[in-house]
């Protein structure tokens, strides 16, 4: 293959080279996934540790929804109001001291329970805070027209880090202990830290109110008012509530007798994703964004359908890896057009939704898949789940042609926001914070 068209298929870099402060979160964002991953591993296997219970491994969901939901909410309105730098570097600093007091528990001569909980929520409730201004800031620091490529290298980042990440906790927690994956934790933030001292600062708009429920309805009433935003919202939320089989992958495993592959289950998709933003480069050029967002979620219902068919183990696990290009494929679309789209004095309320819509539904849809597999079988639970995601999202195509007919060259909010932003990404000659 001529070197013009590896240039073609492999990633786009361009954002890597032209915004400095998009290189110091891609290099925040690797460390923080590989503490968080130590930590997110680490957690639920202390609690079946002390506990030796599925109930109180579960139950660590039921503490983290509602922070998530209030805090995605009012990290949304507070992204608006406040310099997000600031923001995300007290948030980031604040995980990392819930970190430390994991680190102190594991080091008493008898762990205790509670505060595992409650650093559970705690993580929650500033991730639901640090989230939106994070994800606001991209559409700030990047240039308009590298915004698909940004999300496609960040999508990259986080692939390796859910691949590489889990992989190295268990080993780290099998042989050194909790202690030890806490440690790695905590100095992960640290240096995260230090990396988010070194952003540029991003304050808020002159005229920016202060949070409000005013200030969220506002954000609310707009997203509602523009059928391309719900349309990526309700088929992220459709394609995750009726195809996110990841609770049953144990049961699915049992049945084609390899319990062997269940790691490999849950690596699957992160493997298809990776894949799909190694070659990412024709994405650059893409227009329909809106295309990106029905297309890949309906791959993504397709083949976790098929995974729900096949008996043979290596065939489930190519479904589950097309499944996630399929997700990695949409997921490019939805952040390039909400970075394009969305104005900046409203990015951060309009990013607090994105939150919920990204993480709500693979939260719902756990107990749509346990549901469902308890009354009809596993097998039924993947295969339905998938087509009715394919259904559910032809039907929203139906209803809100805009999204499909979205183009970055003529869309008015995209053309709005591109003449807007010209002046705010910063280049490599943007002064450094102190």
């Amino acid at each position: 293959m001529s070197t013009s068209r590896w240039a073609a298929v492999l990633p786009d870099f361009s954002p890597w080279r032209s915004s400095r402060d998009f290189r110091l979160l891609f290099y925040q964002g690797t460390v923080t996934f590989f503490g968080s991953f130590m930590a997110m591993i680490a957690l639920p296997l202390q609690i079946k540790h002390l506990t030796d219970s599925p109930l109180a491994v579960g139950a660590m969901g039921a503490v983290e929804l509602v922070p998530l939901v209030v805090c995605g909410l009012y990290g949304g309105a507070l992204a608006d109001a406040v310099d997000r730098r600031r923001l995300i570097l007290l948030t980031e600093a604040g995980l990392g001291l819930l970190a430390l007091v994991l680190l102190v528990n594991a080091l008493l001569p008898s762990p205790l329970l509670w505060p595992l909980y409650v650093v559970a929520a705690g993580v929650s409730a500033l991730t639901g805070l640090q989230r939106p201004a994070l994800d606001s800031l991209m559409a700030r620091i990047v240039p308009h027209d590298q915004l698909t490529a940004a999300a496609a290298l960040n999508g990259l980042r986080y692939q390796f880090g859910a691949i590489a990440g889990p992989a190295l906790a268990g080993l780290v927690v099998a042989y050194a202990g909790y202690a030890s994956a806490y440690s790695v934790t905590v100095a992960g933030f640290l240096a995260s830290v230090l990396l988010c001292l070194r952003l540029a600062p991003a304050p808020a708009a002159g005229d920016a109110e202060r949070p409000s429920l005013r200030g969220i309805a506002e954000g609310a009433r707009y997203a509602w008012s523009r059928p391309v935003l719900l349309g990526t919202y309700a088929v992220d939320l459709a394609a995750m509530f009726f195809a996110f089989p990841n609770a049953i992958y144990p049961f699915l495993a049992d049945e084609l007798d390899a319990e062997w592959a269940l790691g490999l289950m849950y690596a699957a998709g992160a493997v298809g994703s990776l894949v799909l933003g190694m070659t990412s480069g024709w994405t650059s050029r893409v227009r329909r964004h809106g295309l990106l967002v029905v297309c890949g979620a309906a791959v993504w219902g397709l083949a976790v359908a098929a995974a729900g068919w096949f008996p043979s183990v290596w065939l489930v696990l190519l479904c589950l890896a097309v499944a996630g290009a399929g997700d990695m494929l949409s997921g490019l679309g939805r952040a390039t057009i909400w970075n394009q789209t969305i104005p900046e004095g409203l990015r951060g309320r309009l990013a607090g939704i994105e939150v919920l819509s990204y993480s709500v539904g693979p939260q719902l849809g756990q107990v749509r898949a346990g549901t469902m597999a308890g009354w009809t079988g596993t097998r039924t639970a993947f295969w339905s789940g998938g087509l009715a995601c394919v259904a559910s999202v032809a039907v929203l195509a139906a209803l809100l042609p805009k999204l499909i007919s979205y183009d970055a060259d003529t869309d008015e909010d995209a053309l709005r926001r591109r003449a807007s932003g010209k002046a705010e990404p910063e280049a490599e000659t943007a002064a450094a914070a102190p």
